[in-house]
């Protein structure tokens, strides 16, 4: 039983230290190579009284996404724990995506020893290192072994979460069998961290202040014609920002993620046109707040555009500019560069580009007058707002729906608004959304894709104990239409790019128990997901529309306001 109290003393320092910096979800998928990582997380659930808490699911890859949802909105670090092998490779996207977007996240992958590696042996593959450059730390472990003390597991831990700023942190744990049965052994070797064990604060403490300091020739900028982008941001600081920018006096075009409320409406249906183009060439110093824009159009403007200097403010590291434009990139807190900023309202330059509300008023009519009276997948993205629950959330999936959602929409000013738009792909979807609810109890609307709903099929298993109502939207256009909006050819469109699946989800609601409704009316559908508002249950609303009417709805709109 040596091997089996030792794996047990090792994993129990190792969850120890990482509790000090933050953790407190922790997400587990079964296996055995993971026992030591899983019975002590177990223990430690139940000493803490609910302080560390515990997620389960069979699925690594959802088990991952549930994790980054989580993290998400939780903005902890949240760990997941699984079994050596293949288990292990399950975990990449969610961890690409958490590499892009900032959350952290902590994989203890459990693996077998070296001795077990490339001789046959089952279930063993090569882990150290199996995620390349994506983890933002690696930590791979040596077998547990009393040759080394304690103090060097939590230095080593220690170091890596102070500097896991965002992203993924890799921590591969090989465990000698056996695995099972435990015994008193070895608590000597934990002693010799003293009275460490009574405290709370991490072995090894590192600082790395950041100070945002007040840019230097600031009076000279705010002087000059600014616009203002507004990407992916946390709800307070697209408060903050839409503020700010109302007070400079700087058109705003906020992105369906920035939580501004975007003040201008449907930007990705008036960008294009010459004169919305004419006016926003004489702006001379462009500022971005958060990365990740959606919208096409935008995308283009921002690519073309040639101010003087183009500003980029965001906590993620990195340039963040696809463009490479020249400007500065300030990598820092948006509330605290908004304060170290503030608008003055005495400029000469006060909303000199007002004229971009009228061409977002004239696009806007016509969405309204296009969609007026009519059911389907455009028509929804349009009136999504009419749909949020009170002091409640958004998580919008990708492809289609995000960017009619993002050309069509609008919602409130500081309304939370998730998504997965770092490399932007349809995994996990769901099972982040659940990560979402989970992290903040909130009631929560979904929408996604039917090929999306699809491929994280399995994760409808998370929403069946949920501590709010939660409301799955899966628009069913039956197949990946988001390719009717590129030049595809035609004549293989469907059998290679959307792949129609003619399937219904109503077997699927069934399958995991949770309810189901498929509305036929815009009516029947507000009625529906108000009355879901009023269960604490999950309930999936498919909503079959035709299949390639958003894509098309959208480019009649886009030629219709290039025209006006």
């Amino acid at each position: 039983m040596s091997n089996s109290a030792l794996n047990r003393r090792w994993a129990e320092l190792l969850l120890e230290a990482l509790t000090r910096h933050g953790l407190h979800h922790v997400c587990i998928a079964p296996g055995s190579r993971s026992t030591p990582l899983t019975l002590s997380v177990v223990n430690k659930a139940a000493e803490q009284n609910g302080k560390l808490i515990c997620h389960t699911h069979f699925d690594e890859r959802g088990l991952g996404h549930l994790a980054l949802g989580l993290a998400k909105a939780g903005g902890q670090p949240v760990a997941v724990i699984v079994t050596s092998g293949t288990a292990v490779a399950n975990l990449y996207p969610s961890l690409i995506e958490a590499g892009l977007t900032g959350e952290r996240l902590i994989f203890l992958t459990a693996d077998r020893p070296p001795e077990l590696i490339d001789c046959g042996a089952n279930q063993a593959i090569r882990q150290q290192g199996i995620f390349a450059s994506h983890p933002a730390q690696t930590l791979s472990l040596p077998r547990p072994t009393t040759d080394i003390p304690a103090s060097w597991l939590v230095s080593v831990v220690d170091n890596a979460m102070s500097n896991l700023r965002q992203g993924g942190l890799h921590i591969n744990c090989p465990f000698a069998e056996p695995l099972y049965g435990d015994d008193d052994k070895y608590q000597s070797w934990l002693a010799t961290l003293g009275n460490w064990w009574q405290g709370s604060q991490p072995w090894l403490q590192q600082s790395m202040k950041t100070i945002t300091a007040r840019v230097a020739d600031w009076d000279c900028w705010q002087q000059k014609r600014g616009v203002v982008l507004a990407g992916r941001m946390s709800a307070e600081e697209g408060k903050c920002v839409a503020q700010w920018a109302k007070d400079m006096g700087w058109p705003l075009i906020g992105d369906v993620l920035s939580q501004t409320g975007q003040p201008l409406p449907c930007a990705d249906l008036w960008l294009n046109h010459p004169r919305v183009q004419e006016i926003l060439a004489k702006g001379q110093l462009v500022i971005q707040f958060g990365s990740g824009l959606t919208g096409k159009r935008l995308l283009q403007w921002q690519a073309t555009c040639q101010p003087e200097e183009y500003w980029v403010i965001d906590a993620m590291t990195g340039r963040l500019d696809p463009a490479n434009h020249q400007g500065r990139k300030f990598t820092c807190d948006i509330t605290s560069w908004l304060r170290e900023h503030p608008a003055r309202t005495d400029h000469l330059n006060a909303s000199w580009a007002s004229e971009l509300e009228i061409w977002s008023e004239k696009a806007s009519e016509c969405v309204t007058e296009k969609l007026a009276g009519k059911f389907s997948e455009a028509a929804v993205a349009h009136q999504l707002d009419q749909l949020l629950p009170e002091n409640g959330q958004l998580f919008v999936g990708n492809s289609l729906i995000v960017r009619l959602i993002d050309a069509l929409g609008q919602f409130p000013v500081g309304y939370p608004v998730y998504s997965n738009r770092g490399a932007s792909g349809i995994d996990g979807l769901i099972a982040t959304s659940a990560g979402v609810q989970r992290a903040t109890a909130k009631p929560t609307l979904a929408i996604i894709g039917d090929i999306s709903a699809l491929y994280d099929l399995n994760s409808l298993a998370l929403l069946r104990e949920v501590s709010s109502p939660v409301v799955l939207i899966i628009v069913n256009n039956n197949g990946g239409q988001i390719f009717s909006l590129l030049p595809t050819p035609q004549e293989v469109r469907q059998q290679f790019y959307c792949m129609p699946q003619n399937i219904s989800f109503n077997h699927a609601a069934a399958m995991f128990g949770l309810h189901y409704c498929a509305p036929q009316s815009w009516p029947e559908l507000k009625q529906s997901v108000e009355q879901a508002w009023l269960q604490n249950v999950a309930t999936i609303v498919e909503l079959n529309v035709a299949d390639d009417e958003g894509a098309m709805c959208l480019q009649a709109l886009l030629k219709q306001v290039a025209e006006l």
